[in-house]
């Protein structure tokens, strides 16, 4: 599928293609394996990320790497989809490489916020208008590096999109309070 699609959709064929993505995350895990919760905890963040933004233009920095399955189905990789976590397929993580959708290699949680800041700064110095989105988890909101980023983000940067993806996943309760600061 293109993402640019996804734009026109009713919201019944979103919810259908919400139901799709998921069976074909759920399936192409229980063969492959890897991390189902994340992943299917992200669906209609993506495909809302894809209908308001215009990757790759704008830029979406996702945190955790697991959650982009949804990501790289949406975006021109359902037919691999089927490779990933198997030498030489997908990565089972956003990465440049592999698609120019995939703004930043995402691991694991902490370093999205602060490159996005990067990217938007970069953008703000080139005289760019695209969008710059990082894309955390509320337990990444206490992590280090991102506290800085925040810190950072209005000296640094004109314009800057931080979502959040409040799954109350987090092991800190003081994250909602930090969530609500935001």
């Amino acid at each position: 599928m293109m993402p640019e699609k996804i734009k026109s959709m009713s919201l019944e064929e979103m919810k259908s293609l919400s139901s799709d993505v998921r069976k074909t995350i759920i399936e192409t895990l229980s063969q492959n394996g890897g991390h189902l919760a994340s992943s299917l905890g992200a669906v209609e963040m993506t495909i809302a990320l894809l209908r308001v933004f215009n990757p790759p233009e704008d830029k979406i920095v996702w945190d955790v790497g697991h959650q982009t399955y949804a990501w790289k189905i949406l975006t021109d990789r359902k037919d691999l989809f089927s490779t990933i976590r198997k030498n030489g397929g997908l990565s089972p993580f956003s990465n440049p490489k592999e698609s120019p959708y995939d703004s930043f290699v995402a691991g694991h949680a902490g370093v999205a916020l602060a490159a996005a800041e990067g990217m938007a700064a970069a953008r703000d110095r080139m005289n760019g208008n695209n969008h710059v989105v990082a894309v955390i988890g509320d337990a990444s909101l206490t992590n280090g590096c991102n506290l800085e980023a925040l810190n950072n983000c209005e000296a640094m940067t004109k314009k800057l999109i931080l979502v959040v993806n409040d799954n109350r996943m987090s092991i800190s309760k003081n994250v909602g309070a930090m969530a609500r600061f935001l």
